[in-house]
């Protein structure tokens, strides 16, 4: 059975999972889920066509399923997907779809999103991930499985940042981070690989040895990027990881990609599908 607080204001057609408590002074609108076993401590908004899995906990103050900050949009009923065993700590908002993107905003499970954290509209957030303090993510971005957002770090719209990623906080990022990276810098800028993490995620000795020999080689190696990336390709069957960071590359198109920095200057490179 739910606990509802009667300070509470629950629409008529939302549907609130067994197990789940509602503390005072939330709003919740009629066309949101919201699963089993969850908590909203107080003073919790959520509206659109939210759907909220099971076993969250969200603090007071946070506003999920509001309007995107979009121009484009002209108040039609979008939609916010959350992920089950999410914490989402005070005053995090999550912005419903647009319609030109897809209409949906999704968010995995398990992520852990602190205070001020914010997720734009029609971005996808995959799963165990953690923003940091004041985190943002602008319009359209797609964040990768365990991937870290330092405290105040930005995502700038239709960004990418692939899985395993660790932005460092103050950390800009303009273009699109490479799995298993790290990055940081006011506009952010490799500095190696996420080690860290790997080992986390049960990667051996060896297998970090070979991920890294390839970084090295893509980012280090002499002559210009798009050989080396041509040259290497054939790495894709020597490890997973190796075969991630290619196919993300890949499917980037001609965006751009994120790159370290040498001699003082920030390389900048498109896929050879784009412009040079």
């Amino acid at each position: 059975m739910s606990r509802i607080d009667p300070t509470a204001r629950i629409e008529d057609g939302a549907v609130i999972g067994d197990g789940t408590s509602i503390g005072p002074y939330c709003v919740v609108g009629p066309h949101v889920v919201i699963g089993a076993d969850c908590k909203l401590v107080s003073h919790v908004h959520v509206t659109a066509q939210t759907t909220i899995g099971d076993g969250c906990t969200i603090y007071p103050f946070v506003s999920l399923g509001t309007p995107p900050q979009s121009l484009s949009y002209r108040g039609e009923l979008t939609s916010l997907q959350i992920g089950q065993g999410c914490i989402i700590r005070e005053q995090v908002t999550m912005n419903a779809g647009t319609p030109r993107g897809g209409g949906i905003t999704r968010v995995g499970d398990r992520g852990y999103f602190m205070n001020c954290a914010h997720v734009g509209h029609d971005c996808i957030v995959g799963n165990d991930v953690v923003f940091a303090t004041s985190a943002t993510l602008g319009g359209h971005s797609e964040i990768g499985d365990f991937v870290f957002l330092g405290g105040l770090s930005a995502v700038h719209q239709f960004g990418r940042v692939g899985a395993q990623v660790m932005v460092g906080a103050l950390t800009g990022v303009r273009s699109d981070v490479i799995p298993f990276a790290l990055a940081s810098g006011a506009f952010a800028a490799l500095t190696g690989l996420n080690v860290v993490g790997m080992k986390r995620r049960q990667f051996t000795r060896e297998r970090v040895a070979e991920v890294r020999s390839f970084y090295q080689k893509l980012f280090h190696g002499p002559g210009i990027f798009a050989e080396r990336l041509g040259e290497l390709s054939h790495l894709a069957d020597r490890d997973p990881a190796i075969a991630e960071i290619l196919g993300f590359i890949d499917a980037g198109k001609h965006r751009e990609l994120c790159q370290p920095v040498k001699d003082g200057k920030k390389s900048r490179w498109r896929n050879s599908r784009g412009k040079p």
